[in-house]
């Protein structure tokens, strides 16, 4: 098998898995279902990440993406659902997601299109640049420098902290 039909099956293999999670999401009825199928978008997203070579990115996606926000939406699910009265239902606007989805593929599928051929009258080639060795390096030291972006994550955590608390205290039994 040769490199370029070995690239296009992962290809196609990480694309049904972000396609096919992402209809997941959309036409399940069950919430808790629904974030299982942005488990399995999200883990197709950073297949496409590896693919492209950006190891950093794909392990931020699974750490961050996968391995954080979406089980705190689980917890947050499992945890109050009992409160809120969630039921399993279908939403009835389908047609116009679906009439917007299939708008949303075009305007992507011609964006590739043009990236692809070198037509793009907006962003040129030369526009595009390179990626310098170090600059994954460098934005990691400013994930950390406490000049730059570490308060923001301090705040995320202390925000995700927060809400799993508040999830914990409403679903917690009023026991005599």
């Amino acid at each position: 098998m040769s490199a370029d039909v070995l690239q296009w099956l992962i290809f196609a293999i990480f694309a049904i898995l972000t396609l096919g999670g992402g209809i997941g999401v959309a036409i399940a009825p069950n919430l808790f279902h629904a974030a299982l199928w942005l488990l399995v978008s999200l883990f197709g997203v950073a297949g496409f990440f590896v693919t492209l070579a950006a190891p950093f990115l794909a392990a931020i996606q699974v750490l961050v993406y996968m391995g954080a926000i979406v089980i705190l939406i689980i917890f947050a699910i499992m945890l109050t659902r009992r409160l809120m009265g969630l039921h399993e239902q279908t939403s009835r606007q389908w047609p116009l997601a679906l009439l917007g989805a299939g708008l949303m593929f075009l305007v992507i599928a011609l964006a590739l299109i043009m990236a692809s051929t070198g037509d793009n009258p907006l962003l040129p080639r030369e526009a595009l640049g390179t990626v310098s060795p170090d600059s994954i390096r460098d934005l990691g030291l400013a994930l950390v420098d406490l000049n730059q972006y570490v308060l923001p994550f301090l705040l995320a955590s202390v925000l995700l902290e927060g809400a799993m608390v508040g999830s914990i205290v409403l679903a917690n039994d009023k026991r005599d």
